[in-house]
């Protein structure tokens, strides 16, 4: 278990096999609540190759002094990826919906 963002990753063996592998991480948020967005690829077991990369959004929560994850949601193709990032700018440029909503609401 991590005690800390810093050991936090995203890498994950089977039987001595890395099976998935972390590419790159950004920390979105800090605290008790963390959240953390992954770049990582999966191992195709029957080519022994590995797959395109996904992106896991994932959060913890820091309890008894370690992060323990708590929900993620996995962006699994680059269409996808693009539907996201397009409805993301459409909420949040230039008058979208996102920006006009008060903060405190």
């Amino acid at each position: 278990m991590a005690e800390t963002i810093d050991e936090i990753h995203y890498d994950y063996e089977e039987e001595g096999t890395l099976v998935r592998k972390q590419l790159d991480k950004q920390v979105l948020s800090k605290g008790a609540w963390s959240t953390i967005m992954f770049l990582f690829q999966e191992l195709d077991r029957k080519t022994e190759t590995w797959k395109p990369p996904k992106v896991a959004i994932v959060r913890y929560q820091k309890a008894n002094g370690v992060f323990r994850q708590k929900s993620s949601f996995k962006i699994t193709n680059a269409k996808q990826a693009g539907q996201v990032t397009e409805v993301l700018n459409t909420w949040f440029q230039d008058g979208g919906k996102g920006l006009d909503i008060p903060e405190d609401a």
